[in-house]
C-alpha cells in the first residue's frame, strides 16, 4: 500500500509540474517559441522528477520489504496501519480530483496557446503588408524630403560658412600667432641655454676667483689693503670728501714714535675722529673651509680672541692724544657686518670691553650712519656760515641804502633850492632886463622876437622811505655827539665799493 501511495505522489508531482508550465506559458502570453521552450523545460523537469520518483520507488520497495519484516513484529500496530491506509485512500481521491482539475486547466492553456499562435500569424501577415506599403510610401517621401533636405542643407551650409568664416580667420591668425610664439620660444630657449651656459661659466669663474681671493686674504698685507679700501669706500659713500672732510694715512711724529691711523675724520669746531681698520680674517677663513661643527666653533672663538687682541693693541696706541681736538676714543672698523656679528656672538661682553678700552667697535652698517652724522654736521656748519655771511651782507646793504637815502635827500633839497633860485632869476629877467631889451624892437633896431621866459612850478618829491630817514637821523645824532676829530674822520659816510674788473657773462 505504501508503494502505491508513493507512486501516486510522484504522478501528482508530474502533473503539477506540467500544469504549472502551461499556466506560466498562458499567463506570460509569450510567443510560440517561448511556450515550446517552457514545455520542454517542464518535460525535462517532469523526467527529472520521474527519475527521482523511480529512485524513491526503489527505496520505497526496499523500505516496504523492511516494513513487511517489521509487520510481523508489530501486529499490535495493525489498527494504526489501517487508519493510515484509509488516509492514503482519501489523499488518492483528492489527488485524482486535483488531477482532473489540472487536466482541464492544461486543456484551456493549450487552447489559449493555439489562439495566441493564430494571432501571431495574423500579426505577421499584417506586418508584411504594412512593410510593403511603407516601402512604397517611403521611396516617394524620401525623394521629396531629400530635395528639401538638400536645399535646407545648402542654406545651412552657407549660413554655417558665414558663421565659421570669422572662426576660420581667427583660427588662422591664432595659428600664425602660435607659430610666432613657437619661434619666439625656440629663440628664447636658445638664449636661455646660452645664458645658463654663461651662468655656469660665471659660477666657475666666481669659484676660481673666490678661491684665489681666499688664498690672497690669508696674506696680512692683502687683508690690510682690503680693509683700508673698504673703509675709504664707506667714507666716500657717506658724503665726505678727501683732503677736506677726511685724510687717509696721516702721519704723526711723537716721542713714542711715528703713528699713522688709517683715517682721520675732520669734525666741526676743529675736532678730529680717528678710525683704524682691522681684518683678523685668518680664523674665519679656516672656519669656512671646514665642515666639522666643533672645529668651526673653535675657529670662531679664535677669531673673537683676535678681535680682543686688536682692541688691546689699538687702545695702547692712544690715538686720541695725537690731536687736541680728538674725542678720547678711537673707532675700530671691521670691514664686514658678518665679522662684527660673529665677534659679538662668540664674546657678548666684547663691546663693553672695547668701550672700557676707549675703543668703539664698528662695521659698515654702523660706520655709515656715524659718518653721515659728521657730513650733516659739516652741512650745518656751512649753512651757519652762509647765514652769517647773509646777515653781514644785509647789514652792509642796509647801511648803504641809508647812506644813499641821505644823498637823495640832500640832492632833493639842492634841486629845490636850484628851482627857487631859477624862478627868482627868471622873475628878475622879466621885470628888469627883458623890458629894456624889448625897446630895441620898438625902435626898429631889430626885428627878432625875444622869447618869454617861464618859471618852474614843480617841486622835488620828498623821500618817503622811513628806514632811510630813520637811519639818517640816527647818523646825524651820532655825528653830533662826535668830537671834531672824529667828525673829520667820518666826514664821508659813503663807502667805496670795490670795482669789478673784466666783463660779466649772462
Amino acid at each position: 500500500m505504501e508503494i502505491a501511495t508513493v507512486v501516486v505522489f510522484v504522478l501528482l508531482a508530474l502533473i503539477v509540474g506540467i500544469v504549472g508550465g502551461f499556466v506560466v506559458g498562458r499567463r506570460g502570453g509569450a510567443p510560440d517559441e517561448q511556450a515550446r521552450q517552457a514545455e520542454q523545460r517542464a518535460l525535462s523537469d517532469a523526467r527529472s522528477d520521474a527519475a527521482t520518483a523511480r529512485a524513491e520507488a526503489s527505496r520505497a520497495r526496499e523500505e516496504s520489504a523492511h516494513i513487511k519484516a517489521e509487520v510481523a513484529q508489530h501486529l499490535a500496530e495493525k489498527s494504526d496501519l489501517r487508519t493510515a491506509v484509509a488516509e492514503a485512500q482519501r489523499l488518492v481521491a483528492e489527488a485524482r480530483g486535483e488531477t482532473a482539475r489540472v487536466a482541464a486547466e492544461v486543456a484551456a492553456a493549450v487552447a489559449q496557446r493555439d489562439a495566441a499562435m493564430q494571432r501571431a500569424a495574423e500579426q505577421a501577415s499584417d506586418r508584411e503588408a504594412l512593410l510593403n506599403q511603407f516601402k512604397v510610401l517611403s521611396s516617394e517621401t524620401l525623394e521629396r524630403q531629400g530635395k528639401q533636405a538638400d536645399a535646407v542643407a545648402e542654406a545651412r551650409m552657407k549660413a554655417t560658412e558665414q558663421l565659421v568664416s570669422p572662426l576660420t580667420e581667427g583660427l588662422r591668425q591664432m595659428q600664425e600667432k602660435l607659430q610666432n610664439v613657437e619661434k619666439e620660444r625656440v629663440r628664447l630657449a636658445a638664449e636661455l641655454g646660452e645664458q645658463v651656459n654663461m651662468v655656469r661659466l660665471s659660477g666657475e669663474a666666481i669659484r676660481r676667483e673666490t678661491t684665489s681671493l681666499s688664498n690672497a686674504l690669508r696674506t696680512p698685507q692683502v687683508r690690510g689693503a682690503w680693509g683700508e679700501r673698504s673703509l675709504r669706500r664707506i667714507v666716500e659713500s657717506s658724503g665726505l670728501h678727501e683732503r677736506c672732510d677726511f685724510d687717509t694715512q696721516h702721519s704723526y711724529e711723537t716721542d713714542d714714535g711715528r703713528f699713522r691711523p688709517d683715517l682721520r675724520v675732520n669734525l666741526p669746531a676743529a675736532k678730529v675722529l680717528f678710525v683704524d681698520a682691522k681684518v683678523p680674517l685668518q680664523a674665519v677663513l679656516e672656519a669656512y673651509n671646514t665642515e666639522d661643527e666643533a672645529q668651526q666653533k673653535g675657529h670662531f672663538k679664535t677669531f673673537s680672541r683676535h678681535v680682543r687682541t686688536h682692541i688691546d693693541q689699538l687702545s695702547d696706541k692712544n690715538y686720541w692724544a695725537l690731536d687736541q681736538g680728538s674725542p678720547e676714543f678711537v673707532v675700530m672698523y671691521l670691514p664686514s657686518d658678518e665679522f662684527y656679528r660673529l665677534a659679538l656672538e662668540q664674546d657678548p661682553a666684547l663691546h663693553d670691553y672695547a668701550t672700557r678700552k676707549q675703543v668703539v667697535l664698528s662695521s659698515p652698517g654702523l660706520l655709515i650712519p656715524m659718518l653721515q652724522v659728521v657730513a650733516n654736521g659739516w652741512k650745518q656748519v656751512a649753512l651757519a656760515e652762509q647765514a652769517g655771511e647773509v646777515s653781514k651782507l644785509g647789514r652792509e646793504l642796509y647801511e648803504r641804502l641809508a647812506t644813499l637815502g641821505a644823498h637823495f635827500d640832500k640832492l632833493g633839497r639842492s634841486l629845490g633850492s636850484a628851482v627857487s633860485n631859477y624862478n627868482k632869476a627868471v622873475a628878475t629877467m622879466e621885470s628888469r632886463v627883458m623890458v629894456s631889451a624889448r625897446r630895441f624892437r620898438d625902435l626898429e633896431v631889430t626885428s627878432a622876437e625875444l622869447p618869454e621866459l617861464g618859471g618852474i612850478d614843480g617841486t622835488t618829491r620828498e623821500l618817503a622811505v622811513a628806514e632811510m630817514l630813520d637811519y639818517q637821523e640816527i647818523r646825524e645824532r651820532e655825528l653830533a655827539t662826535l668830537n671834531d676829530d672824529e667828525r673829520i674822520e667820518d666826514a664821508s659816510p659813503v663807502r667805496q665799493l670795490p670795482r669789478r674788473t673784466g666783463t660779466s657773462g649772462s
